[in-house]
């Protein structure tokens, strides 16, 4: 895919892999808009790309919550038009410490599968029919290894991306042959404020830097894609 021109929007883009994909998709010529729950960061954001002379905006909106989709699209589509490529990296962990499935309350079940998989379902339907309708377009959701390992006190998390996960799938074999891609990319470990919300004592040394991460997702995108559906490792894939 040339980005030059092309309509991006990046959910959870006010820090870490968001802020880092939002840098590289705008510095590869596309028209991005990135999103998140708090204004004030994000539009610090998309204010430094500006200065770059990139085209950049901010969006204050919670995934999670269902009124807050359409909306977010729409204000999207009057600023950079029609979404071509759609990156799903909005994600919460829930309370952190992160508690065993036992001590987990149903309503922060709830929480983390409304921001990590419902709220992405939600958009994907605003945004991908128009994908069609238009002959083309890319959904990239952000996974994690936790989506297809079991690790104690992870549960909320892990049900949420390996769902996430297999929504992708379904969205391939349904929209088979109309020209819009689904991929799912685990970053692997990386360091950023949720790895040390979860991992407190983790090594920082030992974790993937998030503009790294961003610039290997970004070339993906712009070089021939994989079958639609596949799951990818960002360590696996071609440095910029």
């Amino acid at each position: 895919m040339d980005l030059k021109g092309k309509a991006v929007l990046v959910t959870g883009a006010s820090q870490g892999l968001g802020k880092a994909l939002m840098g590289h998709f705008a510095r590869r010529g596309a028209r991005v808009v990135g999103v998140a729950r708090h204004a004030q960061p994000m539009e610090a954001v998309a204010e430094s790309l500006r200065a770059e002379g990139l085209e950049a905006h901010g969006l204050a909106y919670d995934v999670g919550d269902k009124e807050s989709i359409y909306r977010l699209v729409g204000v999207a589509a009057s600023l950079v038009g029609p979404v071509d490529v759609l990156v799903h990296n909005a994600s919460t962990l829930g309370p952190t410490p992160l508690p065993l499935l036992l001590d987990t309350a149903c309503e922060d079940l709830q929480r983390v599968l409304e921001v990590n998989l419902v709220g992405p379902f939600r958009l994907s339907k605003a945004v991908v029919g128009n994908m069609v309708v238009r002959g083309g377009g890319l959904v990239v959701t952000i996974t994690s290894d936790a989506a297809v390992a079991s690790y104690p006190r992870w549960g909320a998390y892990s049900v949420s991306k390996s769902a996430l996960e297999h929504l992708g799938r379904i969205w391939a074999a349904e929209l088979e042959g109309t020209g819009v891609h689904f991929l799912s990319v685990d970053p692997g470990e990386m360091d950023t404020r949720m790895h040390a919300d979860a991992i407190p004592d983790a090594d920082r040394a030992t974790l993937a830097r998030p503009e790294d991460v961003a610039a290997r997702i970004v070339t993906l995108v712009e070089r021939p894609l994989p079958p639609s559906g596949s799951r990818l490792e960002a360590s696996r894939l071609e440095a910029a």
